[in-house]
């Protein structure tokens, strides 16, 4: 009777790409990236009804959106550090089982510090294993054909999270609760846990610090920064008062925090971000890029949400499905965008598509309480699309354009950090402007009509007041966009040579020693 493979063979296995169950893990990866994913649109869909149930305000609604995407974005870098350091197997089953409670405690939720909390745990779990699965992805599969179709899987995942979870989310918040946005991810995540365990192969532990002093002062400076933007908004009783104590305090500990954040990470031996990949004109462009796209797209998406809600009455399924145009228009255009950027270069793309999604913000920004969907909504949401679609191939091309390979990585985790920073950071802003216009908007109507500021705000004062509102955080957006224009226009300078040998597949390159390097 044979023995048991020691724990070295099973590492030296793993190492070649050779596991038991190569299919099993796949299937487990992609959809760990696909739960990762589809929990922003999920959630994003039961907003209106979180904030009956929880007695939210507007703009603490906010943090339902950005207590997940501030954890998401100020830990990931570290998340894929642990995996490296503490073994991928055991840490994308610390992630998952950590999102899972975290999730159960959502759908429990009984106040808003409760919900809040619980999502934050939820992004700090998506940190560990967005990165850790992609870094199994690399270490299961040797590079070549079995590679490929595994990254076209995960790709797929990462892609479709986003469609399928509107669709669920308006499910189960029309035939069931908001409550099941939450609970929905509890087997799922569980099954990853107790599937990982057989299906993942074991990673060797590997020596290194962790750099525990920057991913807090990181983390701890972003959010104190999106907590003061987003409370810096007028209510009806009261302007915005960007001097108040609360206020000033919170962005005075933000400056002081990312400061540290930046002097730590020109200290430290083995930093979070070496802020060398950070020299290059064309990357700091591009990084600059993902942050004002994700923080219109995330305005977007968390306005319409509640005026199509709100203002037009709209189911959560009829929303999602009011969305779905947007989705097959990005998926749609990602194909084109990599087969004519070798000869047009990122460049002139970049351009068009931040003109293009800008003129798009400010047509939907025309939006009101007497537009229709097919009218009023549809087609400036697909044009502002189709300028997302353009910006995100090349932007990432020029992000990994010319990054040394033990850095590719770092580099490529920065645009997923990118996307939830910018998210979270330019929804604090936007829904700052757009309040505090709804605030003023209530104020104006009830005076001219004799009425008490106090008590139950009527229904036509409040969908009027949101439309004025959002059409102003709109306009914003189109603002932020174009300096996405002129980022584009002042520093990218990357050539089509530049961009040709770079691939898309992810932070799977690798060191010097043959050990896969995963996303942090």
């Amino acid at each position: 009777m044979s023995a048991e493979p020691s724990r070295a063979a099973v590492v030296q296995q793993a190492s070649r790409g050779s596991v038991p169950r190569p299919n099993l893990a796949l299937l487990l990866i992609a959809t760990a990236q696909l739960m990762v994913y589809l929990d922003a649109t999920i959630v994003n869909v039961a907003l209106p009804h979180i904030q009956r149930s929880l007695s939210f305000s507007g703009s603490d609604l906010e943090w339902v959106v950005n207590a997940y995407s501030v954890t998401f974005g100020g830990l990931l870098l570290l998340g894929g550090r642990a995996g490296d350091r503490l073994g991928r197997k055991r840490v994308f089953i610390a992630g998952t089982a950590a999102f899972a409670i975290a999730s159960m405690a959502g759908g429990l939720a009984q106040g808003q510090a409760w919900l809040l909390a619980a999502r934050a745990v939820q992004g700090a779990g998506s940190a560990v294993i967005a990165p850790t699965a992609l870094s199994l992805v690399s270490t299961i599969f040797p590079e070549g054909p079995r590679r490929n179709r595994a990254m076209a899987v995960y790709a797929g995942a990462t892609a479709g999270g986003g469609a399928v979870g509107l669709i669920a989310g308006g499910f189960l918040v029309s035939y069931l609760s908001w409550r099941w946005v939450f609970f929905v991810n509890v087997p799922i995540g569980l099954g990853l846990a107790l599937g990982a365990l057989r299906a993942f192969p074991e990673s060797a532990r590997r020596r290194g610090q962790f750099d525990l002093p920057g991913a807090v002062t990181g983390t701890c400076g972003l959010a104190a920064l999106v907590y003061g933007l987003s409370n810096a908004a007028g209510s009806v009783n009261g302007a915005a008062n960007w001097g108040s104590p609360k206020i000033a305090g919170s962005l005075a500990a933000a400056v002081v925090l990312l400061v540290a954040f930046v002097n730590i990470e020109m200290r430290v031996c083995e930093p979070l971000l070496p802020l060398r990949l950070l020299r290059s004109r064309d990357r700091s462009g591009a990084y600059l890029v993902m942050l004002c796209t994700e923080a219109a797209l995330y305005g977007m998406f968390f306005f319409l949400t509640i005026f199509m809600q709100e203002v037009w009455g709209y189911s959560p399924l009829k929303t999602a499905v009011a969305y779905l145009p947007m989705f097959c228009t990005l998926l749609g255009l990602a194909g084109v965008c990599a087969a004519i950027i070798p000869r047009t270069g990122a460049r002139p793309l970049l351009i068009a598509g931040s003109a293009i999604t800008a003129g798009g913000m400010l047509w939907i920004s025309r939006i009101n309480e007497h537009s229709t969907y097919l009218h009023g909504l549809l087609v400036p949401m697909v044009v502002a699309t189709i300028g997302f679609g353009i910006l995100f191939v090349p932007m990432n091309l020029v992000a990994m354009a010319r990054v040394e390979t033990e850095n590719s990585g770092i580099a490529s985790s920065l645009l997923n950090a990118g996307e939830q920073i910018g998210g979270s950071t330019g929804l604090a802003v936007l829904g700052t402007v757009a309040w505090t216009v709804v605030a003023d908007s209530i104020r104006g109507q009830l005076a001219t009509a004799g009425k008490p500021v106090t008590g139950a705000v009527p229904a036509p004062v409040y969908t009027q007041a949101l439309a004025s509102g959002f059409t102003r955080g709109f306009e914003v957006a189109a603002a932020v966009v174009l300096l996405a224009m002129v980022a584009s226009i002042t520093l990218i300078r990357v050539t089509k040579r530049d961009i040709a040998g770079v691939s898309l597949s992810g932070p799977t390159g690798q060191a010097s020693d043959g050990e896969p390097v995963s996303a942090a």
